[in-house]
């Protein structure tokens, strides 16, 4: 903590009122500890990170964080509000906030200081003495730690121990006869960056486990890397927590416990919840296999029959696993679609036939640039379908099941199966090596098992079904789809893209959203005019949520909060270089008007691009990509017809909101009217 925070990184009158303003105002104070090198490009990696999800967490804490490549150097900066400033804890606004700027690629060491940190504000005692401080110098000493003994490093949080220490006995009965065996649980919590909210939530149920009398030992998997807990510790165990926002690694040690498998989210909040629903589930015997994704929730009777919960949560989790495939699949279709576009714009479309640049290549002439960043992005397409097939793999067994999913990927591309034998190849390399994990071997074998005999036994497994069993079916469908695709026309194409512009809109940046993406880029791989027109109604009616927020902040303000009005000048960026996201805010502030109105605007611009015929080779790049569109002016009215649709409907809906309470209001003391939010 010594170089982490001083007094200069300490505002103890925060005077800002929204959580933009007060990462801007403590982010000020880091630019001015030359600690970060760009204070606006440090500002967006922020806001970018408290789009995924609110870092507010009970207790009044504001904690906003990311890693940013304009940070030099770790940083914590602190602020004490007066009024209090909103960053979506349940329990109200944050009076403590703590802005931590991470340099990209932060090393194991600021991860343990962080932890420290998020340890420390589940203290009561910490809390109190940081409201009451008058002193910079003294409440950055705190923060270090210097008025106390520093925690041990470590990357599992374990309670009991002071019980123990209390009565004399070990976790396993210690030597009083009289003292029963605590109930034990093993959790493991992660978030996607792991800096904070995987080790709030790990502290957060040790807390609980202190005040339930429950054992809880928490793995805290962060993103660069975990310490495994100790073997006994899980066999000991009579329950499991998952707290999490990406895949639990090595799920197979957790096999025959019962099992609660949540959010990240809900370890901070609802500790005592989690830990009484793993002592019934542990109470009626239900076990999870915690290897198959489909027991994951524990609700099922043991002997693999589950009930219908069960089912819901298996499709929950085969989406998971879908998503981690795509997830890392779209910056190579990124990359590779914007390069080939950039050299269509150079070059024309005739320059994918080009001679290959290792041979032809001239300096000064513009068709060999062109050929040579065709060349380069054709490489890294040729990556998405074994990247996706590896990563849905991953997602579903670890390690040792990359080598299978990307063998199986490749062998898509070789039998002409595409994107569609992606998906298979790499749901069958996860259930294959799900299946192997399941043979118990000697124990000597154990430790070949993961590097060579599972990707060994596994590769040849999904090599000869994607081969010899479904391989050329899947093709054949594949094939089938593109057909259709390039047959689409009137009606028929109409209708597509309304659908694609509902799914969209519905949950921006959620799992809909997410599919339409991923059948839009998967058509990239092998582009058709069909899978063109498809890919430019995706990105319009994805572009359509945020710039119809934007609108409707600018021309009827008082129909929106502050803050809102704020987000709104965000969202006209946003929006404009397709972050569906950024109209997540005013969704979330009031889902029942928002959302059907940009699900109507997106349904209006995915049909529009369709009957224009609009094509899109990018991937990505929002209005910076118009000139890679075909019919490009035809492609903004779309666009512009959708936005106007959705601003009208939400406009409409919010103001008959605000017509109906206001007309019964009641005149106040001074004659003006008091109005009751609906």
């Amino acid at each position: 903590m010594s170089e982490l925070i001083t007094a200069e990184l300490v505002d103890l009158d925060l005077s800002a009122t929204t959580k933009d303003a007060a990462a801007r105002s403590l982010a000020e104070r880091m630019v001015a500890a030359h600690r970060v090198t760009d204070l606006d490009g440090f500002l967006a990696d922020v806001a970018a990170r408290e789009a995924q999800m609110p870092t507010g967490l009970d207790g009044g804490i504001g904690i906003p964080h990311c890693r940013s490549e304009h940070v030099s150097a770790p940083t914590l900066a602190f602020g004490r509000s007066g009024a209090g400033i909103d960053f979506g804890a349940a329990d109200g606004p944050a009076d403590l906030v703590f802005l931590i700027a991470a340099p990209t690629g932060a090393d194991d060491d600021h991860l343990t200081i962080l932890s420290g940190l998020a340890r420390r504000l589940m203290d009561p005692e910490f809390t109190a003495a940081l409201r009451a401080g008058t002193d910079p110098r003294a409440v950055a000493a705190l923060i270090r730690g210097e008025e106390a003994p520093e925690e041990p490093e470590r990357e599992q949080v374990e309670t009991g121990k002071q019980e123990q220490a209390e009565t004399g006995t070990e976790a396993t009965g210690g030597t009083g006869a009289a003292e029963s065996v605590p109930f034990r649980i093993v959790a493991v919590t992660s978030c996607p960056t792991g800096i904070a909210h995987t080790y709030m939530a790990a502290e957060s149920l040790a807390a609980a486990g202190r005040a339930e009398g429950v054992e809880v030992t928490v793995e805290t998997q962060g993103s660069a890397g975990f310490k495994k807990l100790d073997p006994a510790v899980v066999a000991a165990a009579d329950a499991v927590i998952w707290a999490h926002d990406v895949e639990v690694r090595e799920k197979a040690r957790f096999r025959g416990k019962p099992l609660v498998d949540v959010g990240v989210k809900a370890g901070i909040n609802r500790p005592a919840e989690l830990i009484a629903e793993a002592r019934r589930r542990a109470e009626r015997g239900e076990i999870a296999t915690a290897s198959d994704s489909d027991k994951a929730s524990g609700s099922g009777d043991g002997d693999g029959n589950g009930s219908g919960a069960d089912h819901a949560h298996f499709g929950v989790r085969l989406r998971t696993y879908l998503m981690s495939g795509v997830s890392y699949m779209v910056p190579f279709v990124a990359a590779g679609g914007l390069l080939i576009a950039l050299s269509f714009a150079i070059g024309g479309y005739e320059i994918a036939s080009a001679k290959s640049v290792a041979d032809h290549f001239v300096w000064g002439e513009a068709d060999s640039w062109a050929a040579l960043l065709n060349q380069i992005g054709s490489a890294a397409f040729g990556f998405l379908v074994p990247v996706l097939a590896g990563y849905i793999a991953y997602g579903m067994a670890d390690r040792p099941a990359l080598v299978p999913g990307f063998v199986g990927g490749a062998i898509a591309l070789t039998v002409n199966a595409g994107f569609l034998g992606g998906l298979v190849a790499g749901l069958l390399a996860g259930a294959v090596v799900m299946a192997v994990q399941r043979v118990p071997v000697h124990a000597t074998l154990r430790g070949i098992m993961p590097v060579l005999v599972i990707p060994l036994i596994a590769s040849a497994v999904v090599g000869f079904l994607m081969f010899i069993v479904v391989g050329k079916p899947i093709a054949s469908l594949q094939n089938a789809l593109t057909d259709w695709l390039n047959g689409l026309s009137g009606s028929n194409a109409v209708i597509l893209g309304v659908v694609l512009g509902l799914m969209m809109c519905f949950d921006m940046g959620g799992p809909l959203n997410k599919v339409a993406y991923a059948f839009a880029v998967g058509g990239l791989a092998d582009p058709t005019p069909g899978s063109l027109k498809v890919m430019a109604a995706v990105m319009a009616a994805g572009m359509v949520p945020p710039l119809a927020m934007a609108l409707a902040t600018t021309v009827r303000r008082r129909l929106f909060t502050k803050t809102e009005r704020e987000n709104g000048r965000a969202a006209w960026v946003l929006g404009a270089s397709f972050i569906t996201e950024g109209a997540i805010p005013f969704a979330a502030a009031d889902p029942l008007r928002v959302i059907p109105s940009v699900m109507a605007g997106g349904a209006v611009t995915g049909a529009l691009s369709m009957a224009f015929g609009a094509t899109l080779r990018a991937p990505h790049g929002g209005v910076f990509v118009v000139p890679l569109i075909g019919e490009p002016f035809l492609y903004l009215l779309a666009i512009a017809a959708g936005t106007l649709v959705a601003t009208a409907l939400v406009v409409l809906l919010k103001g008959a909101r605000r017509t109906a309470p206001e007309a019964a209001g009641d005149a106040g003391a001074d004659g003006s009217r008091v109005t009751v939010a609906a």
